[in-house]
């Protein structure tokens, strides 16, 4: 058999059984030992946490409590933070894992999958919406504890299984510097950074791969490479935004450092109108007031668009005071309060500024806005937090998830009327979020000519916004009498979804989209995900991978 074809192709041969495999069903012709003695003993067997629901007691209510907690799932190699998605695939446990702590392990561990057939599966955070950190009857290489941090002038280094919590720390809340990353605290850093990566403030300092300066790879044949704009150009140039785990196992990654702006903020309010025609000129209004006044570097994150005639605004700032916010602010809201019989503030606004440096310092969160955050109930990891807006990302089954990039040029006024009206029909089948930090248009020509020289589809670099719409339930499992994810429902809310996507590329047919935040089953993804750069990414991947030893779901093939 062929393990590491297993999961490599598209949708009809990437279904996963509905209950994991234990390690009991790995192929005895397998000499683990060697593994074993190669990685000091580091080579571990692995047990799927959902075979305790065989009963559905006591012990498997507890798993899904715990599995509530984004840091209880990155401890444990056999979990992800996504449990599945209909008729694509479901969390499985691998063969066995390498708990790797330096590029030896990684080394002995590639060296062992292509010696022995077997496909390796990379996992450092595992948020992988795609299950790409994620293969049954596989070899789990699992940098986790590969997390030192050095911070050294203008520049971080930091081991693979770092996750933007702990670079944020030692970055910003100790060092007062800023390092672009992800929003999500949980994120691995190796993995954001392959995808591209956004984070809430990319609008001033571009994606996360654009601040790559040089990365530890391990490839198909073994090496333990550093590559960097004189080295492995090419390779390099490919781990900016390329697809993570398809050239290779990353190990270390040194980033640029930016000054940290001065205030970070944040505008949090929703807005009913009382009526489908007064929400279709409140959404030009809004888009109006973007235009003019919130289309530049200093504001990002995202407005929703809902089927039920709300609004809301879920925006942060940079470079601003909470003044300065507040009355960049005041004529929107002002206008909307000046039609009552229209639209009704239902929620906020809360509008306000903070030190940059205590943006992501648990402490002082805790301290001063503690409904903002979650922390780990676990004993002993008390520093573990994450954001309460991603609360709902954690252990989620996905029923469907798509996006799409909206051109700047959609907000001409000759194209806006347009943009208005697709904003509006797309909002009618399902709701819709449009990321404002995840289009580049606006930013600093740096930050647009740095993600010019990345991997990642350069319709990002005229785009204003990422259109994202998604479904998913949390406390579900295939298999699991009582816990069974509705399809009928998965069904309805996947076709929902790509309705209103439908209404979006009616105005953006060519937009494409962001590979880690996209639809499983997207048709053409090559060009999807990469445009233009499509052809030089499989060039590469001939170069260092030409047997397709790493295979991930719609990632770059030879």
């Amino acid at each position: 058999m062929n393990r590491r074809a297993l999961l490599g192709g598209g949708a009809s041969t990437a279904l996963i059984a509905l209950l994991p495999k234990s390690a009991s069903s790995a192929p005895t012709a397998i000499p683990w030992d060697k593994l074993r003695r190669a990685t000091d003993g580091r080579l571990l067997e692995l047990h799927s946490p959902f075979h305790s629901c065989a009963n559905n007691g006591a012990a498997c209510n507890a798993l899904f409590e715990n599995i509530k907690n984004p840091y209880f799932i990155g401890d444990n190699p056999a979990l992800t933070q996504t449990v599945g998605w209909a008729d694509a695939w479901t969390s499985a446990t691998s063969a066995r894992a390498v708990a790797a702590m330096h590029a030896g392990d990684v080394a002995a561990a590639v060296n062992f999958a292509r010696d022995y057939d077997l496909r390796p599966a990379i996992k450092g955070g595992g948020h992988s919406y795609q299950g790409t950190s994620n293969a049954p009857d596989s070899l789990l290489i699992w940098t986790r504890n590969m997390h030192d941090i050095s911070v050294t002038g203008d520049s971080v280094t930091l081991g693979s299984g770092t996750i933007w919590a702990q670079a944020y720390d030692a970055v910003t809340t100790q060092r007062a510097k800023y390092v672009q990353g992800g929003g999500c605290t949980t994120v691995g850093v190796a993995g954001l950074i392959q995808s591209g990566g956004f984070g809430s403030f990319s609008k001033r300092f571009g994606t996360a791969a654009s601040s790559l300066r040089e990365a530890e790879i391990v490839t198909a044949d073994g090496r333990i490479r550093t590559v960097n704009a004189a080295n492995d150009p090419d390779l390099f140039w490919a781990l900016k935004g390329g697809g993570g785990g398809t050239f290779g196992v990353v190990t270390r990654l040194m980033l640029a450092l930016h000054d940290l702006p001065e205030y970070l903020g944040g505008v949090n309010a929703q807005i009913k109108a009382s009526s489908n025609d007064d929400y279709r000129e409140l959404v030009a209004r809004f888009i109006t007031f973007y235009s003019d006044s919130l289309f530049n570097e200093h504001w990002g994150e995202s407005v929703q668009f809902r089927g039920d005639n709300v609004l809301a605004i879920n925006m942060v700032g940079q470079g601003l005071t909470s003044d300065e916010m507040k009355a960049v602010w005041k004529p929107f809201f002002d206008a909307v309060k000046a039609s009552p019989s229209k639209f009704t503030i239902v929620d906020g606004p809360d509008i306000g500024a903070m030190a940059g440096r205590h943006w992501w310092d648990r402490s002082w969160r805790v301290d001063h806005h503690s409904s903002s955050v979650r922390l780990d109930p676990r004993p002993n990891h008390a520093t573990n937090w994450w954001w309460r807006g991603d609360s709902d990302q954690v252990g989620v089954f996905l029923y469907a998830y798509e996006s799409l990039w909206l051109p700047a040029s959609l907000l001409d006024g000759a194209h806006r009327s347009s943009l208005n009206d697709a904003l509006y029909e797309a909002s009618r089948p399902f709701g819709f979020e449009l990321h404002f930090n995840k289009g580049l248009a606006g930013a600093p020509q740096a930050a647009i000519d740095a993600a010019i020289n990345s991997a990642t589809n350069p319709s990002v670099t005229t785009a204003f916004a990422l259109a994202i719409s998604a479904d998913g339930a949390q406390g579900v499992y295939p298999g699991i009498s009582g816990r069974e994810p509705d399809m009928q429902k998965a069904h309805a809310s996947a076709q929902a979804v790509h309705a209103s996507m439908e209404r979006l590329r009616v105005v953006a047919p060519n937009g494409g989209s962001y590979v880690s935040e996209s639809n499983y089953f997207e048709p053409s993804y090559g060009t999807s995900y990469w445009g233009t750069n499509y052809p030089r990414l499989q060039s590469i991947k001939r170069t260092y991978d030409p047997h397709n030893l790493f295979a991930v779901h719609n990632g770059v093939r030879a």
